[in-house]
This record gives structure tokens, C-alpha cells and sequence, in this order.
């Protein structure tokens, strides 16, 4: 399988699923395209015609494109029954997919003014009202969570929920909101999880730039 991302400083999409195959072991190979580029759209459609022309995009052995982090997130569900990417239990399972979708489709003050960039530091800003909201609906989720499932992580072992909100902890880390205790532990284990780490340390690695989102207005 390939898997198409775009820079990892910045694609909070991507992010996800390499974060998936990677942590559970899935062999794949990588194909970074640079986002922001005149380019961008062409080079990704070179390697999948059917596709949407953009990343994140898994490709199979049989030339298959699934687009869209959750969308790749539920194939390699399927195509990986052997691996808890979702958990077991029926219950837990339908919780799951409930907040990956919430963070899949919402929390919209915070992708605007809280955007992913692993090599900044923007500490205290950018945090309007909107934002403050969402942080405080993203911190409820992750305690119910913990709570009831006694962590580490969200449903206790790691999954596709929170390879969902892996991007969130890293915007954490750049612009340092103020967040429970419980919040910041688990963006703390987020963090060292290896597959994160060695996320961390390629888009740290990375030189290409996308300058308007170096700066913090």
C-alpha cells in the first residue's frame, strides 16, 4: 500500500492515518507532496487519477484510493481485523466512532485559529471565545472517555480515536492553551507515543515552508 501525505508540520489529515499504520505496524510506503505548491494538486492525482486530489489518500495493492482521514481510518478497520483500530466492544466501538466523527466534522474555531504547525510556538494566542469553547467540548470528550475506560488512552488502548485527536494535541503544544490537568496528561501521552515521536521528528527535519502559516498574526 502507499500512503499519501502532505508536509508533516502541517497536515493535521495526514497525520492520522500514517499515525495508524505506523503504531499498529501495517507496512506501507510513504509519498510526501508538498502542500501549497503549484503543483500540489497534479502531483497527488499522478498517483491516483480517481482520487480527489488531495492527501491524505491510501492507495492498495490493487490501485484502490480511499481519500479522507476517517474514510482511511475504517478501511484499514477492515482490511486489519487482526489490530483493535477500533474497540471491541460494541458499545465503546459506537462512542468511538462518535467523537472521531465530531472531531472530523466540527470544531471549526479551533482548525481556524489554532492550526497545526509541529516547529512553531505560539504560546497564549489566538485563543477567542470560539476557540476557548471548542477546547472546553474537546477536554469533556476526553475525560468522559478516560473515565469510563480508565485510559491510557481514550478507550484505553490506542485507536482510531485518538489518532483523531493527535492533530489537537499538537496544536496544544503550539499554542499552549490553559487546559485541566486531565487534558494535558493525555496530550503528554499522546506525545510520547514512538509513532507521534517519530512524526515529530520528520516534520522537525522538514524544510519546506508554508509562510503564512509560519506567522501568527
Amino acid at each position: 500500500m502507499k500512503l499519501l501525505i502532505g508536509d508533516k508540520n502541517y497536515s493535521s489529515w495526514s497525520m492520522r492515518p500514517w499515525l495508524l499504520l505506523t503504531h499498529f505496524g501495517i507496512p506501507f510506503e510513504e509519498v510526501l507532496i508538498h502542500l501549497n505548491q503549484p503543483g500540489t494538486t497534479e502531483a497527488i492525482l499522478a498517483h491516483t487519477p480517481q482520487g480527489a486530489g488531495k492527501v491524505p489518500c491510501l492507495i492498495d495493492d490493487a490501485q484502490h484510493a480511499t481519500w479522507d482521514s476517517l474514510a482511511i481510518a475504517e478501511t484499514l478497520a477492515e482490511r486489519f481485523p487482526q489490530h483493535a483500530l477500533w474497540p471491541r466492544d460494541a458499545t465503546a466501538r459506537a462512542r468511538a466512532r462518535s467523537v472521531s466523527a465530531e472531531m472530523h466534522s466540527g470544531f471549526g474555531e479551533l482548525r481556524s485559529n489554532m492550526w497545526m504547525n509541529i516547529r512553531a510556538s505560539f504560546p497564549g494566542k489566538n485563543a477567542t471565545p470560539g476557540v476557548l469553547a471548542d477546547i472546553a467540548r474537546i477536554e469533556a470528550i476526553w475525560r468522559d472517555c478516560l473515565d469510563a475506560h480508565g485510559g491510557p488512552f481514550l478507550f484505553g488502548e490506542f485507536s482510531i480515536a485518538d489518532a483523531m485527536y493527535a492533530p489537537v494535541a499538537m496544536r496544544f503544544n503550539t499554542w499552549r492553551p490553559a487546559l485541566s490537568e486531565t487534558a494535558t496528561a493525555y496530550v503528554e501521552r499522546i506525545t510520547a507515543l514512538p509513532a507521534v515521536q517519530a512524526w515529530i521528528d520528520a516534520a522537525r527535519r522538514e524544510t519546506h515552508a508554508v509562510p503564512y502559516q509560519d506567522v501568527c498574526p
